[in-house]
């Protein structure tokens, strides 16, 4: 490689994408770093997983912290995470995944809930459309929003999946695996 290869490499300004594969007792998920910042958490299958192609090379270095956080909140051990991520979307979708961050462990809010909050009562749709974008689920909990009357909607793992994780919070230290389907 040149020097001039090089140097042109050092000021590409396009975001450099790489993710790994993680085993969990909900199933195979698919992480997703951006410039070393975790962007994606996908389960396998997934709504709306962008194309594999644009998940970048495999290569596990990045996602040391996020492996170690994920691994503890299956144990029971972890009930808030602390991680820098990426997250592309719309202001009004990061809007919504900010107020997902704050709803605790264990606890449900509707999408009513998270509209009012956010100013706007009539807004329950559009919470709804970008709670399903989410691109990191889990660690942004978009699982802890329910309809308003408490009835499980849907989840981009499934709502199998948001069932289970609702029950293995409200269960604590019970394993994942113990009320998954």
């Amino acid at each position: 490689m040149t020097s001039t290869t090089r140097a042109h490499q050092s000021r590409d300004p396009r975001p450099r994408n790489h993710h790994t594969l993680l085993d969990s007792p909900y199933g195979e998920l698919t992480l997703v770093a951006t410039d070393g910042r975790l962007s994606g958490l996908y389960m396998s299958p997934h709504r709306h997983r962008p194309a594999q192609e644009t998940f970048g090379e495999r290569d596990a270095t990045p996602f040391t912290e996020v492996t170690a956080q994920l691994r503890a909140y299956f144990a029971g051990e972890l009930t808030t995470f602390d991680l820098p991520l990426h997250l592309e979307g719309t202001p009004f979708q990061r809007k919504v995944w900010e107020l997902l961050t704050r709803i605790p462990y264990g606890e449900t809010r509707s999408y009513g809930d998270l509209a009012r909050e956010l100013g706007n009562a009539g807004a329950s749709r559009a919470v709804g459309l970008a709670n399903g974008r989410n691109p990191v689920s889990v660690i942004v909990p978009c699982h802890r929003v329910v309809g308003a009357d408490g009835s499980l909607t849907g989840y981009g793992g499934g709502v199998e999946r948001k069932r289970a994780l609702l029950a293995f919070e409200r269960q604590g230290a019970a394993s994942p695996a113990d009320v998954l389907f």
